[in-house]
């Protein structure tokens, strides 16, 4: 006898790294959208920890894709592994340069990502100050402009979520894309900014020029193969953290190449993951 549709569901949403749905970031629709289709519409997708094994941390993740594309490994991939350590992780279907989106927009679903996050573990009983990001190439380069661009929330706000902090408690970049200068991965920038965009929109986007000592802990790691994003991007921003007195750990690989995501069998990723379990340990972001 096969199990009602809906009771599937439900059995299924309790299981660990499993979502029970997308939902959109804003109820009413969108800031700036140019359709109601779904490619218009950011969604968070939440993987949770199996009931009782939550330790009370959250992350927003950022997949890669250039600012073209959402590449699921680098985005349910990491969410799912994140459920088994015991964080709740949402997945961020943010807009996109090849959907007519531009900056500010994609910044805009970030932020408003880590504000609705951070609003949803003070309602579930989540600790609301342990509340990370990660973001792998194109999707690095959109979480480490969060790090260096964000705010404390607008008090008076009607909407309880615009109240809320957009500063992320801890960031890690993964072949981050950083740099609008030589290192640039211009197909990124492309999608992002659209051609020839001015030189100050460029400079602004330029995230290692931005770094202050109020930027969060990050964690970085590359390989010195990537061919795609250059090494010296997470150089430049942990070079650019080390100037302002920030907390990092970055971490170097000689061989490898971009958007490894997660080591497993028949991968060749580097074991980033366990020094990353490792390194929130020490900031207390992991028992």
């Amino acid at each position: 006898m096969k199990l009602p549709i809906r009771i599937v569901v439900a059995c299924f949403a309790m299981l660990p790294g499993v979502f029970a749905e997308a939902l959109p970031l804003w109820s009413e629709g969108a800031p700036g959208a140019l359709g109601s289709d779904a490619k218009d519409v950011p969604t968070l997708t939440a993987y949770l920890p199996a009931e009782g094994k939550s330790n009370g941390a959250s992350f927003v993740v950022l997949p890669g894709g250039g600012y073209g594309t959402l590449a699921n490994h680098e985005g349910e991939g990491y969410a799912k592994w994140m459920a088994t350590q015991g964080i709740a992780a949402y997945v961020l279907k943010y807009r996109l340069g090849t959907s007519g989106y531009r900056h500010p927009i994609m910044l805009g679903d970030a932020a408003r990502a880590l504000r609705t996050v951070r609003a949803w573990a003070r309602r579930d009983g989540r600790d609301p100050a342990r509340v990370g990001i990660i973001g792998s190439s194109a999707g690095g380069h959109l979480a480490s402009t969060l790090l260096v661009s964000n705010d404390a929330g607008r008090p008076d706000a009607t909407d309880p979520i615009e109240r809320e902090s957009s500063r992320p408690d801890l960031g890690v970049l993964c072949y981050p894309v950083i740099s609008s200068g030589e290192y640039a991965h211009r197909g990124s920038f492309n999608k992002l900014l659209g051609g020839n965009p001015p030189a100050e929109l460029l400079h602004q986007l330029s995230n290692e020029l931005h770094v202050t000592k109020e930027t969060p802990p990050t964690f970085l790691w590359h390989t010195t193969a990537d061919r795609a994003v250059p090494v010296q991007n997470s150089l430049l921003f942990a070079s650019a953290l080390a100037q302002a007195g920030v907390p990092f750990e970055l971490h170097v690989y000689e061989k490898g190449g971009h958007g490894m995501g997660l080591p497993g069998p028949g991968k060749p990723a580097p074991p980033w993951d366990a020094e990353l379990l490792r390194w929130l340990k020490a900031r207390e972001f992991l028992p």
